[in-house]
């Protein structure tokens, strides 16, 4: 049996990068899933809603309609259900992700035909080289072990002129802003967060795994080192949270 301490322990760890981090995003994503939508609604008072629809737009789906395209991270299938609404669009989309129970949270969001959950993980996707028009991750390269080598897996993915697109948590600039933003992280994420998912630690490792993150500038620099061209920066919500968008050349 894991010990609370012991799940401290590895929350910190996972967040700061060690092995162990892969195991434990992998569990507890898996056991936070029944309620995932539930507390990403409430966490964020519903303003995730229109990142993710921020994030959409910058893949400009609408450019390649009948594409196929990969919503990586998928978690519980938020994004390529929205896709797949898009009008207009004719496509397919593969949610990948390495937690099942995530991806089985997210059935019946969108036809079966049209958006098809993958067992998956970012390093090693089971698709063929240039098959993805385009891609996208919402709130989930932080989770991912290796950042550069997963970038350079979805470069492999992409076909000629495609998009990725990157949404995920940043750092405010304004000291106002960032010192009310980690104070709500740190002290009322956690507690609600652990009350509602019934996970002791989930909630901890979410802003212990920002804190880790790279800034927005660096994070171009690791895109654009692993081939990406053109990689944009827009900053959402005062800098709360931030898109990157890339191209495969």
């Amino acid at each position: 049996m894991t010990t609370p301490q012991l799940e401290v322990h590895d929350a910190r760890a996972a967040a700061a990068g060690a092995p162990v981090k892969r195991s434990y995003v992998q569990r507890i994503f898996s056991e936070i899933a029944p309620r995932y939508d539930l507390l990403n609604r409430l966490l964020s008072g519903g303003i995730d809603r229109a990142w993710r629809r921020a994030a959409i737009a910058k893949l400009d789906v609408v450019r390649r309609p009948a594409g196929a395209y990969l919503d990586l991270c998928a978690g519980t299938l938020d994004v390529g259900a929205a896709i797949s609404r898009i009008p207009g669009f004719t496509g397919s989309v593969v949610g990948a992700d390495f937690a099942e129970p995530m991806l089985r949270a997210g059935r019946g969001k969108a036809l079966a035909a049209v958006l098809a959950p993958v067992v998956a993980d970012a390093l090693a996707l089971p698709l063929a080289a240039g098959s993805c028009d385009g891609a996208i991750v919402a709130f989930g390269i932080r989770n991912v072990i290796d950042m550069p080598a997963a970038f350079r897996e979805i470069l492999r993915v992409l076909a000629p002129g495609a998009k990725f697109v990157i949404l995920e948590f940043s750092t405010p600039r304004s000291a106002i802003i960032r010192w009310t933003y980690e104070l709500y992280s740190r002290r009322v994420l956690p507690l609600v967060g652990a009350l509602i998912s019934g996970h002791p630690t989930a909630y901890q490792y979410l802003p212990d795994s920002i804190a880790q993150f790279p800034a927005a500038e660096k994070l171009k620099t690791i895109m654009s080192d692993a081939g990406f061209a053109n990689v944009s920066i827009t900053t959402l919500t005062f800098g709360v949270a931030a898109l990157h968008v890339g191209e495969k050349r």
